[in-house]
């Protein structure tokens, strides 16, 4: 019996493609997250607090998190306001500044996730790494053009 070459090909890379594997990723941190009484959004604020080497204002944190989740600047805002409530971030002035906890938490979660993430992407050749990586560099570049076209 032959086999067609329909089934002994690789995938094509498509937008569904992405997303699937987007929300597969999301689902593992979003599930660590979960445990730590924190959503997907405060973690990605969080990480920009950080990992900035500046201080940032409540401004630069919705320019760096909407550049990221495309998300609504409001909801943002929103996030940010959950994260001081819970300690998180502390207000310095202008300045918002991640707090022990709020390292203590980023430093948790990354730890948690690492030797998951080490098995999802171990044994994928760097090549394959490599090749994946432009491809989903330009592809966000592209994507952003269009969403701004979209929303000028």
């Amino acid at each position: 019996m032959t086999t067609s070459a329909s089934t002994t090909t690789a995938p094509v890379a498509d937008a569904r493609a992405l997303g699937l594997a987007h929300y597969a990723a999301r689902g593992v941190l979003e599930h660590v997250l979960t445990r730590h009484g924190a959503t997907f959004q405060q973690q990605v604020a969080l990480r920009a607090a950080v990992t900035a080497d500046a201080p940032q204002t409540s401004d630069d944190l919705v320019t760096q998190v909407r550049g990221s989740l495309k998300a609504d600047p409001a909801d943002i805002r929103a996030t940010l306001d959950e994260l001081l409530a819970k300690q998180m971030l502390v207000a310095d002035g202008a300045h918002l500044r991640p707090t022990d906890a709020g390292r203590e938490l980023i430093a948790a979660v990354g730890a948690e996730t690492a030797p998951i993430s080490a098995r999802i992407w171990g044994g994928i050749p760097a090549e394959d790494l490599a090749a994946a990586g432009r491809v989903l560099a330009l592809v966000t570049e592209r994507a952003n053009a269009e969403l701004a076209a979209l929303t000028a």
